[in-house]
Parts: C-alpha cells; sequence; structure tokens
C-alpha cells in the first residue's frame, strides 16, 4: 500500500480555474469514483491552502500496488482532469512529497482494502 500526501503550486492567475476544476471534479464524483478502480485508489483527497500570497493544492492518497497510472487512462475524467492539471500546476515548482510518520488505519479497512 502506497500513501502519500503531496503539495502542488498553483501557476499565479490560475485560482479560477481551479474552483472550476474541483467543481467538476465534485458533480462529475460517480465518474470519478470509477476511474479510481482502475488506478487501485483507495482514497484520494485534495486539499487546497493559500501561504504568503501563493496558492497550493495538496493531494492525499492511499493506494495499492499495480494501479493504472492516470496519464494512461482512455476515460473521459481523466483525460479532463489532466486537462486541468495542466493548465493549473505549476510545473516550474518541485512538488514536495511530506513524510510519511505513522499510519493508522484498522485492520479490518486494511483487509477491504487489498
Amino acid at each position: 500500500m502506497n500513501i502519500e500526501l503531496t503539495r502542488f503550486r498553483v501557476k499565479k492567475g490560475k485560482s479560477e480555474r481551479v474552483d472550476e476544476w474541483l467543481t467538476f471534479l465534485k458533480d462529475n464524483i460517480k465518474d470519478v469514483l470509477v476511474t479510481l478502480e482502475g488506478e487501485k485508489m483507495y482514497v484520494e483527497t485534495i486539499f487546497r491552502e493559500h501561504l504568503n500570497g501563493e496558492e497550493f493544492l495538496y493531494w492525499y492518497s492511499v493506494q495499492g500496488e499495480g494501479g493504472q497510472e492516470v496519464e494512461q487512462s482512455e476515460h473521459w475524467i481523466d483525460k479532463k482532469h489532466l486537462e486541468f492539471w495542466d493548465e493549473c500546476i505549476d510545473e516550474t515548482f518541485t512538488p514536495v512529497d511530506l513524510k510519511t510518520e505513522v499510519v493508522m488505519i484498522p485492520e479490518k479497512v486494511k483487509s477491504v482494502m487489498s
């Protein structure tokens, strides 16, 4: 199982577009959840932060081994998601992977995940 929390910087001037992106994901949640199956993504959560005049998105995920990469997907949701990503995420900023210190998942939940 792979558990990650990664920070990405939003491009300047793209905050409204991020609003649209997150609304798109919420409005299409049924299809979003279908795409997670192929990725073996058990949990995926997006957090948003404004800090020192910059905007960041954080991805928290709990993923099984051997899942499909989102870039390999042919699903329309993933294609649109990647369009938003390319438009909004600042590729000049090195993503920051926060260090996992403690994982607290009850065994009965873990057994259902695998």
